[in-house]
């Protein structure tokens, strides 16, 4: 049977128990924050990265796979003639304020107004890092539709998106862009909200994009999650592409992320394949050193699958592995 998410008519739960307190409580946290002496942001400024924005703006290819990661979960994605951006965050800082809270390491590599025509923005979640109203408001205008998990939209549209441009789904259920090309949600193990108030109130979901082609997975936000992963794998898989978060881990919250190890489990129980590793070595979320998770990756992925590109670098993902090694 597949795996369908927990509503009560108030609030969205995980299938698995999932709690987001901290095991050793808040004055543990207090400490670590205080006294760890990992490096969680870069000593040295990081870019400027630049993108070919004019190359990103030509026609996609009918038979084209390329991604452009712009940072933390954004990638601009080119699938089998067409053109999507997931979880696009512009912001500064990962916060409801931009005068505090995480802020980023590297400006993105091109500018909201260099952002070409799409097809879609796919939405994983509302949390900060991953929906950003700044990208949102900026984007309506250049984007055919919306696809966000249940609930998402209310915030689209509070931020002026006309209704008629969101495409809200649940887990499972697929939506058509083209007759040939089908976008269907999949279940994730997290959380949602953008205060105190409004805790789980939406949905959560990882993507499968379904050209007439390629086969893509954005894992979205999740924690380790393994009968959904291999549901998605035996569903729609083998992946051309595979895009999961190797960052903002730790133990005291192992169930809602799923930093480098379980990263690389959850790649193989979606059938493997070219593996771009997402939410890292943007904002300092947690408290470990900014390149751990990828240094991590490096030992548990065969570099043969993995995509590490610099931000804003193109991937031709037919062209097989790329080691940028930019965080050096």
């Amino acid at each position: 049977m597949l795996l369908q998410p927990r509503h009560d008519g108030r609030k969205y739960y995980n299938v698995l128990p999932t709690s987001i307190s901290p095991p050793s409580g808040y004055g543990v946290m207090l400490r670590r924050y205080l006294f760890e002496k990992a490096e969680r942001e870069p000593q040295q400024p990081l870019g400027p990265f630049r993108a070919d924005t004019a190359a990103l703006g030509a026609p996609v290819p009918a038979d084209a796979l390329r991604a452009t990661w712009l940072g933390h979960s954004t990638v601009l994605l080119e699938v089998d003639g067409r053109r999507f951006l997931t979880d696009p965050v512009w912001a500064e800082r990962a916060s409801p304020s931009q005068l505090v809270g995480p802020k980023r390491f590297f400006a993105p590599p091109f500018a909201l107004a260099d952002v070409p025509p799409l097809d879609g923005i796919v939405l994983s979640h509302d949390h900060y890092d991953h929906l950003d109203p700044l990208a949102i408001r900026a984007l309506a205008g250049r984007t055919a539709r919306f696809y966000c998990p249940l609930g998402v939209g209310a915030h689209l549209r509070r931020w002026g998106v006309p209704a008629d441009k969101i495409t809200e789904l649940t887990w499972w259920d697929e939506v058509a862009v083209a007759p040939d090309f089908k976008l269907i949600a999949t279940p994730a193990r997290h959380f949602s909200g953008r205060g105190l108030l409004n805790r789980d109130s939406t949905l959560w979901a990882s993507w499968v994009l379904l050209g007439p082609q390629h086969r893509v997975f954005f894992g979205g936000d999740s924690g380790p999650f393994d009968e959904a992963f291999r549901q998605i794998g035996e569903k729609f898989g083998p992946f051309d592409l595979v895009m999961l978060e190797i960052g903002a881990a730790d133990a005291e919250w192992a169930g809602i992320h799923l930093g480098p190890d379980e990263a690389a489990r959850a790649h193989q129980l979606l059938g493997g394949g070219p593996l771009l590793p997402l939410h890292w070595g943007t904002f300092n979320l947690a408290f470990h050193a900014w390149r751990q998770p990828v240094q991590r990756l490096l030992e548990l992925v065969r570099e043969s699958e993995l995509l590490l590109p610099a931000p804003g670098q193109r991937v031709e993902v037919a062209a097989g592995p790329l080691n940028a090694q930019w965080w050096k």
